[in-house]
């Protein structure tokens, strides 16, 4: 079971929008296969850089508003927010140095 914490449409602008830190966002669905497989490698790269990045997942068929929005159309997606804003988008599964190398400005 993954330790980020869930948002909901009813949480995203406190919890995200609002932050003064790094949130990653995971756009997720119960019944996406790569979204289970990348669930545990972003739960990894939390714990090893929770001072630097904060992750949250958000399912997309239960917050369908926050999805529209965000225009998420292919998941797993995951954004990158800063000060309220989207500052970089990852889209599909891949291992965790490759999402490592994606997020390295964030990660250092």
């Amino acid at each position: 079971m993954s330790n980020a914490l869930d948002v909901t449409d009813e949480t995203f602008a406190t919890e995200v929008l609002g932050s003064d830190k790094t949130i990653l966002v995971d756009f997720w669905a119960e019944w996406c296969g790569p979204c289970r497989a990348v669930s545990p490698i972003l739960d990894q790269i939390a714990a090893e850089h929770s001072d630097k990045i904060t992750v949250v997942k958000l399912n997309v068929d239960d917050n369908p508003q926050t999805a529209a929005k965000y225009q998420i159309t292919s998941i797993p997606a995951m954004k990158v927010y800063r000060g309220g804003e989207v500052v970089k988008t990852v889209i599909g599964a891949k291992p965790k140095g490759a999402l490592e190398k994606d997020l390295a400005e964030f990660l250092a």
